[in-house]
């Protein structure tokens, strides 16, 4: 018997985030209850891997208050828009760099943290990136543009964290998957 969920109740709802409990049975019958937070209006997340022409890769760095640091990441954000995924992607790309994709293309999908979240992230490649107007910024965003070449990305990274600032470990994995798609893409 597989496991299966039976139930949901939500315990809680903000204006972004809900909390959710699961009924959950396993596979030998049993019952017991999972909590959860799950995004309210939004239909997804996108985050994107832009990178250069000339082989710079964008970063974005805001500070996050969940973590109390500020954060170096890929653009990203909810699909709370009615939008499809990769016009979110490409709406966010354009909001918080500024930039334009010359091409782009889905990489990855998958949770965030699935045994505390139900958010499902679909990532997508940017190639060709252009920077074509100022950010857009909502209003509770302030997001700080990097650029750092793909030759010894590593290294600059590192260079980057500190007390105050956190990377966020998503970079590393999916870095090397647009990588791999970079000459597949050619």
């Amino acid at each position: 018997m597989p496991v299966k969920i039976i139930g949901k109740s939500t315990n809680w709802s903000g204006r972004f985030l809900q909390a959710v409990q699961f009924e959950v049975e396993n596979s030998e019958g049993e019952r017991f209850q999972w909590e959860a937070f799950q995004r309210c209006n939004c239909s997804g997340i996108a985050a994107i891997v832009p990178i250069t022409k000339d082989g710079t890769v964008i970063v974005v760095r805001q500070f996050r208050p969940p973590v109390g640091k500020y954060v170096i990441e890929f653009p990203a954000g909810l699909n709370d828009k009615g939008q499809s995924l990769i016009e979110a992607a490409r709406r966010e790309l354009l909001e918080e760099t500024g930039c334009r994709a010359g091409r782009m293309f889905p990489i990855a999908t998958g949770p965030l943290s699935s045994g505390a979240s139900t958010e499902v992230l679909t990532v997508y490649a940017a190639l060709d990136v252009v920077f074509s107007a100022e950010q857009a910024l909502d209003p509770h965003e302030d997001i700080e543009i990097i650029e750092l070449p793909l030759d010894n990305f590593y290294e600059h990274l590192y260079a980057l964290q500190d007390e105050n600032t956190y990377i966020d470990l998503k970079l590393y994995g999916l870095l090397e998957l647009a990588k791999r798609h970079l000459s597949d893409q050619d």
